[in-house]
């Protein structure tokens, strides 16, 4: 597309170099600069991040990245010394200004020192591409910015610019190309992980596409946040089996600490960045988003098949697990994360008395580490007294494919 309305360009100047005897030495001038700022706009629209970089960088870590020019085959001169594109770590205040500023359009200072940091733009006849590849690129370091009130390094976006000069023939013409990395969260430490992540996620699904680097909404609707929270399960478990209504209900309870609510109150209520990952979850010494970021893992993991088996409840609470369970024969049992851990998954049971009493039991949650030394469904066939799945499924027809052939022997 940009090929053609470049063609169109052309056609149009030589139309218009063609008529210049009767367009006079007023309008011909203002034209020809007009077609300058119509050409030099549609080339810096046509320079674009084509692999973008992580959006949660460690410092020492190498990455890659790349951009591409879609009119450099067309447009580019071919000059003695290859043109060079140069990556720089830029703050959101600085991103911000070389969007919005005319006058101004290139980078003062850096924020970050990148190693291997400018690299060749090379056109390749066969495929018809001229990229620059950043092959191992390094930020060695971050100079953290000024943050407001109560933000952590976590909250800080910054991204990569990525810039050049060209010169375009015909008609010699000097522009200065940059674009802009999606944001990015710069982390010095593993353990910052979990918050980079979350910065991430709110960024790519609640900020608009024409905005100002990086404004984002400080709260979005629940339902919004319903279908963010799915897509993300899916995408990271990689199953095909997403998030239910009875989960979202179990869930937005967790976030808004609301257990008198009905499923449709929820439904107009806005979230706020601050619930989702600022504020502790009551009686706990973790947020919401490092709690279902947890989830993630441990289902990724170590439970994705069951998952997709739809063989755990897995989001709901246990209140709600002893009201189902109270009323079922014993040795009936679901599946449930963990409220009080990260990363956990719990077998709830109900056992009955002699005297027709019933009492709902929970097992100690296992761990991403526990299932890794003996799968789930083992240890399942292991408890004795685990008898039905929820609400009436023989355990050994439900969990029967997810048994390992037992050895015996030695061990």
């Amino acid at each position: 597309r940009c090929e053609s309305l470049v063609e169109v360009h052309f056609q149009l100047q030589q139309q218009v170099m063609a008529a210049s005897a009767e367009l006079g030495p007023e309008l011909l001038p203002r034209l020809l600069e007009r077609f300058n700022e119509v050409l030099s706009s549609l080339v810096k629209s046509s320079f674009l991040v084509e692999k973008q970089p992580p959006q949660v960088l460690k410092t020492q870590t190498k990455f890659q990245a790349s951009v591409r020019f879609l009119l450099g085959p067309q447009l580019l001169k071919v000059s003695p010394k290859p043109y060079m594109v140069r990556a720089d770590m830029v703050t959101e205040k600085q991103a911000r200004e070389l969007t919005l500023s005319t006058y101004s359009n290139t980078l003062s200072e850096s924020t970050g020192e990148i190693m291997h940091n400018v690299v060749a733009l090379e056109t390749n006849p066969t495929s018809g591409t001229c990229c620059a590849n950043f092959k191992n690129v390094l930020l060695k370091k971050i100079k953290r910015c000024e943050r407001k009130g109560s933000e952590s390094v976590t909250e800080e976006k910054c991204a990569v610019l990525f810039s050049t000069t060209v010169t375009l023939t015909p008609g010699n013409l000097s522009v200065h190309l940059q674009v802009l990395s999606l944001p990015i969260v710069v982390i010095v430490h593993g353990n910052q992980d979990n918050n980079a992540k979350a910065t991430v996620l709110w960024d790519n699904a609640f900020s608009e596409t024409d905005r100002v680097p990086f404004v984002v909404a400080e709260q979005v609707p629940w339902e919004k946040m319903c279908d963010t929270l799915n897509l993300k399960f899916m995408a990271e478990v990689q199953t095909t089996k997403g998030l239910l209504k009875e989960h979202y209900f179990f869930l937005a309870q967790k976030i808004f600490n609301d257990n008198s609510a009905r499923f449709e109150d929820f439904q107009n209520r806005r979230v706020s960045w601050a619930q989702f990952n600022k504020e502790i979850l009551p009686g706990r010494g973790f947020t919401f988003w490092q709690w279902f970021d947890g989830v993630l893992d441990l289902t990724k993991r170590c439970l994705k098949n069951y998952w997709s088996d739809r063989l755990i409840s897995g989001f709901i609470s246990k209140q709600y697990v002893c009201k189902l369970l109270s009323t079922e024969p014993d040795g009936t049992f679901l599946l449930r994360f963990s409220d009080s851990e990260i990363g956990g998954v719990t077998i709830a049971h109900v056992i009955r008395g002699k005297d027709g009493s019933s009492q709902v039991e929970n097992i100690q949650p296992f761990s991403a580490k526990d299932l890794s030394i003996r799968s789930l469904g083992d240890r399942i066939r292991d408890l004795g007294q685990l008898r039905n799945l929820y609400p009436n499924i023989p355990k050994d027809q439900a969990f029967g494919s997810h048994y390992n052939k037992e050895q015996t022997g030695k061990d």
